[in-house]
């Protein structure tokens, strides 16, 4: 098979929970332990950092693998899901992996996919690890699927172990309380492994304690120790002082991710910098500067408080559950304009009402779906967004929800695409 063929392979033939949600998912971790047992065990080659958590875990890895790649390591990233191209999902230094790999390792491997029928997500991890092992990365990013517990990609033994944050995300597959998608995401918390979290919130914060004392796993909360102050812009960047305590850590640190949520995921990977440096990792203050400035250049990251068009100004962000579209919401708050304009499409499987009950009446409305089997179709998202007196129009597509906008709005006006990441994925 080519490459266009094995990509056609990968989606159609096997479980995709990008495209039929929870059926796709395998409730344990049985056929990623039988694959990477086939292939030799490649994750036990390299070292690895494990990232979970609601939101924020995907900025989080990249800023993370932006800072190691700034000290000179060979440093590999694994994330989901892509928005362009399938091999976003894998890179070693922000290079993704060569389409020739991805066709080899699928040719190879057939024999095995059909013998035990692994997911696409069970299927993609594996490569990943093969891919690190084969080029000898120094350390490799895992940034979790889902969950935590049971997510495929927790057959690792992480120097560290990385947790952002807990909120209501996948419900019908995590649980419907705090405290039982903060266990989910507390089993990636390892023995003698120490285990960084984000935001130390009331209850999952004793969940993880618990598990943390259960595995003799060292725990800090990074909202506990440090903290931004004195935040302000400069064009494309974010630029906040790092106190620890009255301590300046880190004064005029830029972050070229500019949306006002990052201000919280930037803790942890702070924290996570200077763990990786007990640890015996060399990680200078100036690879932290350097890396954190560019992120988007060093690791291809899009989609977060991206500008994608200027006069009028259109911006995309992958925020979808209720936790994430608050943090939109200031930003568009925050950004000058005059009239807003939302480009929004959404999955059948999120909480689309609480979604829908946060989003300001003002703006004018473009509801599309993005072109997969879980999208929810536009007339049924206008009927469901008419009911919390959100108005506008629907569209058969991404393409023309947005084209419409731009034709609506004037210079000074603000276009918004969100609620889904694929909605997302199809105006880049």
């Amino acid at each position: 098979m080519n490459y266009t063929e094995t990509l056609d392979y990968l989606y159609s033939k096997l479980p995709m929970f990008t495209r039929i949600g929870e059926a796709a998912l395998k409730k344990d971790l049985h056929n990623t332990i039988v694959l990477c047992k086939k292939l030799g065990n490649p994750q036990d080659n390299f070292k690895t950092i494990h990232v979970a958590g609601t939101n924020g875990k995907g900025s989080t890895s990249h800023m993370l693998a932006a800072i190691l790649q700034q000290a000179g390591y060979k440093t590999g990233l694994y994330t989901s899901p892509h928005l362009k191209d399938f091999r976003e999902r894998i890179r070693i230094n922000g290079e993704m992996v060569p389409k020739s790999f991805v066709t080899n390792f699928v040719e190879e491997q057939k024999a095995t996919i059909a013998e035990i029928q692994p997911s696409f997500f069970e299927v993609t991890v594996a490569m990943a690890f093969s891919f690190f092992a084969a080029e000898a990365v120094d350390i490799a990013i895992i940034e979790v699927g889902l969950g935590g517990r049971l997510d495929s990609t927790n057959i690792i033994q992480p120097e560290l172990s990385v947790i952002t944050n807990i909120s209501f995300d996948h419900t019908n597959i995590l649980g419907n309380t705090l405290e039982d998608i903060a266990f989910e995401k507390a089993g990636i918390i390892k023995k003698n492994t120490p285990v960084i979290v984000g935001e130390r919130e009331f209850p999952s914060a004793n969940v993880f304690v618990e598990k943390a004392g259960l595995e003799t796993a060292a725990i800090e909360f990074a909202s506990d120790i440090l903290k931004a102050d004195q935040v302000h812009t400069e064009p494309g960047m974010l630029v906040t002082n790092i106190l620890k305590g009255e301590e300046l850590l880190f004064e005029n640190l830029k972050l070229d991710l500019t949306g006002s949520y990052q201000l919280k995921n930037v803790l942890p990977v702070l924290m996570s910098a200077l763990k990786l440096r007990e640890l015996g990792f060399s990680i200078t203050d100036d690879a932290i500067y350097s890396g954190l400035m560019a992120v988007k250049e060093l690791t291809g990251l899009q989609g977060r408080w991206q500008t994608i068009g200027v006069e009028p100004t259109i911006i995309c962000d992958t925020g979808h559950n209720v936790a994430g579209i608050r943090e939109v919401l200031q930003n568009i708050e925050n950004t000058k304009h005059q009239k807003l304009h939302v480009v929004i499409g959404m999955v059948k499987d999120k909480d689309i009402a609480a979604v829908l009950s946060l989003l300001p009446k003002d703006a004018h409305y473009y509801f599309c779906q993005p072109a997969l089997e879980r999208a929810l179709p536009a007339t049924s998202l206008k009927d469901k967004a008419e009911a919390f007196n959100l108005h506008g129009s629907a569209f058969e597509t991404v393409e023309a929800a947005l084209a419409s906008a731009i034709s609506k709005a004037n210079k000074a006006d603000l276009i918004f695409v969100g609620g889904s990441t694929f909605t997302v994925a199809e105006v880049l």
